[in-house]
């Protein structure tokens, strides 16, 4: 009986064993991955546990494990949801609005966002009903297609500032819940991991055990598949 050659096997056994994996880290680094938001600075947006999956073509592609670019084909449109290292400890990430882009003056005034020392559009407006953190102490507003809240008008900068050249300035939703650029500067566009593209899972709580896993007996299907606005 002829023995049969199994040097032909090797590649297919390699490609069969690691194939997934370089396809699942391809994935994750060039295409999207995704986050657990962990605070309610977004609120409305975005809920705790919100389980969110971040396009990172949106800008253009990064070295792997790496802040520099290989390409970049575009910077955030205001009003984006960004994604990104924190500038003072790159290995924490927030998430938060764009609100000011490079060139861009912007100001604090009663609540309102002053661009360029025009307002953006503010209208009162009602809770959502998926907003299971409302209560009579917040104030709801929507500004341009999106909504945001205040527990109270407190302006935190009153000074005017520019946002340089490769940087933005963002805010959160929960606008006196946030820790934001109003208190830490700018984020460097480098900084930028991708644009919030789906809310893929929510619950309650996550696991004990495992923090950045969904306890069933708590998903929260009215918010899966959702696309924050």
């Amino acid at each position: 009986m002829a023995r049969r050659d199994l040097r032909a096997s090797w590649p297919q056994a390699l490609l069969t064993l690691f194939g997934p994996l370089l396809l699942f880290f391809t994935v994750r680094w060039l295409i999207a991955e995704p986050y657990v938001i962990p605070s309610g600075s977004m609120i409305p947006t975005l809920h705790i546990h919100d389980h969110i999956l971040v396009n990172k073509l949106a800008y253009g592609v990064h070295v792997p494990f790496s802040k520099a670019w290989i390409a970049q084909w575009s910077g955030p449109k205001r009003g984006d949801i960004v994604v990104f290292r924190f500038p003072p400890n790159p290995e924490v990430f927030y998430v938060k609005r764009a609100i000011g882009l490079p060139g861009d003056r912007v100001k604090m005034q009663e609540g309102a966002v002053l661009i360029n020392g025009q307002p953006l559009p503010l209208a009162e407006a009602q809770a959502p009903s998926s907003d299971e953190y409302a209560d009579e102490s917040f104030q709801y507003f929507k500004e341009e297609n999106h909504l945001i809240r205040y527990r109270s008008k407190t302006d935190a900068f009153a000074d005017e500032v520019t946002v340089p050249e490769g940087a933005v300035f963002v805010m959160g939703d929960n606008r006196d819940q946030s820790n934001d650029s109003r208190f830490w500067g700018f984020v460097p566009q480098e900084n930028l991991i991708g644009r919030a593209w789906l809310i893929w899972l929510a619950c309650d709580f996550t696991l004990p055990s495992a923090q950045f896993l969904c306890d069933p007996k708590t998903l929260r299907w009215d918010r899966v598949l959702l696309r924050p606005q």
